[in-house]
């Protein structure tokens, strides 16, 4: 009897310990099944999330909506006036302080303008020739003066043209009468050689 006692006693423990491991089992399972699911819903939300397009941000203010850029901010060059005659020559504009270099023998005949700074004086309009040309001096305003090219004579003023050495070209004193037209130094030295005495100069308004 006794180990058939002790045979049924093992398949009673066996029998009462084997339904709460399968029950244990199954609760596992069913717990990582969940969890499973769960996993890949939230996966296939993000998907899903991900594929959304997502709105800009961007303001009209920003870089996409920079506005055109703006025009070249380099002066337009008055045209040659009309009324500045013909042949070679140097034309002075009263109305818009240019000068501009005409020689029909080249081309362009026109040389481009430049700007200029008058002096307290102005010529009057009129068709003058060059009679004086100075290296370089001093100015009516005590500045080293260069490429002087002198064209006219009135009421004690003198005209001509020059370049400061120092490149200013500051505004001329109301309280004093000067005829002096200033340039830029390499426009000087550009004048100084195109016109030597003799060189017709055509001043118009």
């Amino acid at each position: 009897m006794g180990p058939y006692v002790k045979g049924r006693r093992r398949e009673r423990h066996v029998a009462k310990m084997g339904p709460g491991v399968v029950v244990t089992g199954l609760t596992l399972g069913a717990l990582a099944v969940v969890s499973l699911l769960a996993f890949q819903a939230n996966g296939a939300q993000d998907r899903a999330g991900g594929a959304k397009p997502v709105a800009s941000t961007t303001t009209s203010s920003g870089p996409a909506a920079s506005a055109t850029p703006s025009a070249s901010a380099t002066p337009t060059v008055p045209p040659l006036p009309a009324t500045s005659g013909s042949g070679t020559r140097v034309v002075y504009s009263i109305g818009s302080h240019y000068v501009w270099l005409v020689d029909p023998k080249k081309s362009p005949q026109v040389a481009p303008g430049f700007a200029v700074t008058p002096g307290s004086v102005e010529p009057a309009p009129g068709s003058y020739s060059v009679y004086s040309r100075t290296p370089s001096t001093t100015g009516t305003d005590g500045r080293q003066i260069e490429h002087v090219v002198r064209f006219a004579q009135q009421n004690g003023v003198v005209f001509g043209f020059s370049a400061a050495v120092d490149g200013a070209t500051p505004t001329a004193d109301s309280n004093a009468k000067t005829g002096g037209i200033r340039s830029g130094r390499p426009e000087g030295q550009l004048l100084w050689d195109f016109a030597p005495n003799g060189t017709k100069v055509v001043v118009v308004a």
